[in-house]
């Protein structure tokens, strides 16, 4: 067994972990350690790729205030890394004259300051003539993103800080020292043992495996429940000039089966949100049932009547960890320090879901705020 020296060890190498670690490496010794062949292979890679405005959150909370702070530092990192990436702009369209909750986003969005246009059916025509709707809101700030291109842009700013980072490496356990942390891995070359003075746990779906393997107990956290949602592609030519988001679902579950234009200009429509049974990451499914098209090609011609069922082909499905049941408000992120006194710092985050793409630069800054205070 070999020892190893580490300021700070991040478990997860989804875009949240490589955030993180090239946040902390401008300052300390950061070893990442990611389980699979590749870095954000599991919901940092199955999402809408989307830059949200911040519209969506509850006040006051981690979701809107790192939405909001991420977003820009997002554009910002985008252009200083070449990362592609397109500030689109977002309809939110509503099916009725005079909607409440479209009136109360639009409210949310002036008192926040995020720039917002409210279009009546005319205006909308002139945005978008293939989408049906009686209103809707135009957010110029929301965008689209390659978020692999992202994760390797994070990637390699890590590394060029001095981190460490590390795929094929299984995360074991940890356990209290003389030095901080006693972290147990398992590598391809076998075991492995090396010393940190700070732990972090933004393992995703496995968050409280993770959390469990370093002697915390799961009262301690939030409750995890895991929701599935599935993308189907767009057969034809694009129809849309911007995103195209239905109104958000009155307990914000889910944003609605909305249409989103990748980077290639192709149109793909979801995500469906669907609670599993299961927080096992080792039995999560990916399939999409063929009889989900109808469900979907329903949804969509609420707001694009001229789609046809047949221009619809299953794409993908993603995974989020939610803190939340179906029946529920929409829960915070869980950011937070569980370190007991005379322990070694000990950082989870939990239920990291959408807008976590958006805000992973914030959070990258909020948990370096969490561990090294300033003066």
């Amino acid at each position: 067994m070999s020892s190893v020296d580490f300021d700070i060890c991040v478990i997860g190498g989804g875009v949240i972990g490589l955030a993180i670690a090239a946040n902390l490496a401008k300052s300390s010794s950061v070893l990442l350690v990611e389980q699979h062949d590749a870095f954000g292979t599991e919901t940092s890679s199955r999402n809408s790729e989307v830059i949200h405005a911040g519209l969506y959150y509850t006040p006051n909370s981690l979701k809107e205030s790192l939405c909001l702070a991420g977003r820009e530092a997002l554009y910002t990192f985008c252009q200083q890394h070449d990362v592609p990436h397109q500030m689109i702009g977002k309809l939110i369209v509503a099916p009725d004259q005079d909607s409440p909750r479209l009136e109360a986003l639009f409210q949310k969005a002036l008192m926040l300051d995020i720039p917002i246009e409210r279009l009546d059916q005319h205006a909308l025509h002139e945005h978008e003539p293939n989408v049906s709707a009686c209103e809707a809101l135009f957010s110029p700030r929301s965008g689209i993103i390659d978020s692999h291109i992202y994760m390797l842009r994070l990637a390699q700013e890590a590394e060029r800080l001095g981190a460490t980072l590390t795929k094929y490496t299984k995360f074991d356990k940890a356990s209290v020292n003389d030095s901080g942390w006693q972290v147990e891995l398992t590598t391809s070359d076998g075991p492995y043992s090396l010393n940190c003075t700070t732990l972090i746990n933004a393992a995703g779906l496995h968050a409280h495996d993770v959390a469990l393997r370093c002697g915390t107990s799961l009262n301690d956290l939030p409750l995890l429940s895991f929701c599935r949602g599935r993308y189907f592609s767009y057969q034809g030519t694009n129809p849309f000039n911007h995103l195209i988001y239905p109104l958000p679902e009155a307990n914000l579950t889910g944003l609605g089966i909305h249409a989103t234009i990748d980077l290639g200009g192709q149109v793909r429509f979801g995500p469906d949100t669907e609670y599993l049974s299961t927080t096992n990451p080792a039995h999560l499914s990916y399939e999409i049932p063929s009889h989900l098209k109808l469900h979907f090609a329903k949804a969509i011609q609420g707001y694009f009547p001229k789609l046809q069922v047949e221009q619809l082909n299953p794409a993908y499905a993603g995974i989020r960890p939610k803190l939340h049941l179906a029946s529920e408000i929409a829960a915070d992120f869980h950011i937070a320090r569980h370190d007991r006194k005379n322990t070694p710092p000990l950082l989870h985050l939990v239920g990291i879901e959408s807008p976590g793409l958006t805000s992973s630069l914030a959070i990258g800054q909020y948990v370096t705020e969490l561990l090294l205070p300033k003066n």
